[in-house]
């Protein structure tokens, strides 16, 4: 009775049983991706049917296209007999690659450097060090979709599902380059609809104001910006209260990385910053160009501290992007002005708006920002001066 058996490309054809342990079933479609040759008929008329012989191996006898000679090669199982024919006449050994997965991790990372942008390629490197370690010493040609299945499953134990199939999409890529016949379909963890209660934002504005790290806080909560582009942000991209972000500094293992481009096309972009933004800008001392020479780590605490002492539940710095995009939802603005303010994507909507950055739509959305942030200082500042009365 037939049995179906993995073959070298990853999928699965029907054979009949075989004894010897190490057998493999080869399927057509992926010779012909591996040997283009193979469906060339005059090649195909060099190679003799397999034949059995009595010490139970099978043999193929092949002719040299250049040379006219014979070949014969024997092996346990027909399969095995003709695969290594098909490899001798393709020139190449199929999974003749003997880098470990770890080697080739590393290799697929390393050509991307250049490419990539600095947090992507640290991300990778974390995950080859942190969630794929255990496949690394295996040989890239050994791997099977039992092994991956079996270390997913691991993984899941104690990482996101998120962090899980992020691990998966890396390990895929790398097998797509360095083993293009090697097919996935491993069974990964289903993503989880995470619906986060963020405070108002009138409470992260009461503990913000007056600290040093409000300036950093509000280009977050205010103009949409992020972390990177804050700490990348300079006096010189000013024109008049125009800023252009352009620029990003982040931090790879220990090192400042300051990069003349934003995460995406979109993130490119001029935004309009409201007086008392610009008020805390002049504050600066005269000699420092960043608006913030802190760390993202340093800000992170600072923020953390703040939330803390002021009894604000815990919330991620950039969670205050997010905020600003709900602040805009709430007020009402399109969604072609919240994207074009925020530096956004949409893969569904094609735009270029950069030439309309400012037209008078675009200033009526910045207004409405603006105004209901200072309806918030206002009230801060009127609370403040109540308190410190009594």
């Amino acid at each position: 009775m037939p049995v179906f058996a993995q073959s070298v490309c990853g999928c699965f054809t029907k054979e009949m049983p075989f004894s010897h342990p190490n057998s493999k079933s080869v399927c057509l479609s992926s010779l012909k991706t591996i040997f283009p040759s193979i469906g060339n008929r005059k090649e195909r008329d060099t190679m003799a049917k397999a034949q059995k012989l009595p010490s139970g191996n099978y043999r193929v006898r092949v002719t040299d296209p250049e040379t006219g000679k014979r070949q014969s090669f024997t092996a346990p199982t027909k399969r095995e007999a003709e695969l290594a024919a098909l490899e001798w006449l393709g020139g190449k050994k199929v999974n003749a690659d003997s880098r470990t997965v770890g080697e080739c991790i590393d290799d697929y990372i390393n050509s991307k450097v250049n490419i990539l942008s600095p947090t992507t390629i640290d991300g990778y490197r974390k995950c080859r060090r942190n969630c794929l370690s255990e496949l690394c010493p295996l040989p890239v040609s050994k791997l099977t979709q039992l092994d991956v299945q079996k270390h997913m499953n691991m993984l899941a134990l104690t990482y996101s599902p998120k962090t899980v199939r992020n691990a998966h999409g890396l390990l895929v890529s790398v097998l797509n380059t360095y083993s293009p016949g090697t097919v996935l379909h491993t069974t990964l963890p289903k993503m989880q609809k995470k619906i986060k209660q963020l405070p108002p934002a009138e409470q992260v504005v009461a503990a913000v104001i007056g600290s040093e790290i409000e300036l950093p806080c509000m280009l977050a909560l205010w103009e949409g910006m992020r972390m990177s582009e804050i700490r990348g942000a300079k006096r010189s991209d000013l024109n008049g209260n125009i800023l252009t972000i352009h620029e990003t500094v982040v931090t790879v293992e220990g090192q400042n990385i300051t990069k003349d481009s934003t995460k995406t096309f979109d993130s490119t972009r001029q935004i309009s910053l409201s007086p008392y933004i610009m008020e805390l800008i002049s504050r600066l001392p005269e000699e420092q160009e960043h608006f913030t020479v802190l760390s993202g780590q340093a800000i992170y605490k600072r923020f953390s501290r703040l939330l803390q002492s002021n009894g604000i539940a815990h919330m991620t710095f950039h969670d205050l992007r997010h905020m600003n995009a709900s602040t805009m939802l709430m007020l009402g603005i399109p969604d072609k002005y919240a994207m074009e303010r925020g530096g956004w994507s949409s893969p569904h909507i094609m735009k270029s708006v950069y030439q309309h950055t400012f037209s008078s739509e675009r200033k009526l959305v910045d207004n409405a920002v603006d105004e209901f942030f200072m309806n918030i200082i206002d009230k801060t500042d009127t609370k403040t001066d109540t308190n410190s009365n009594e």
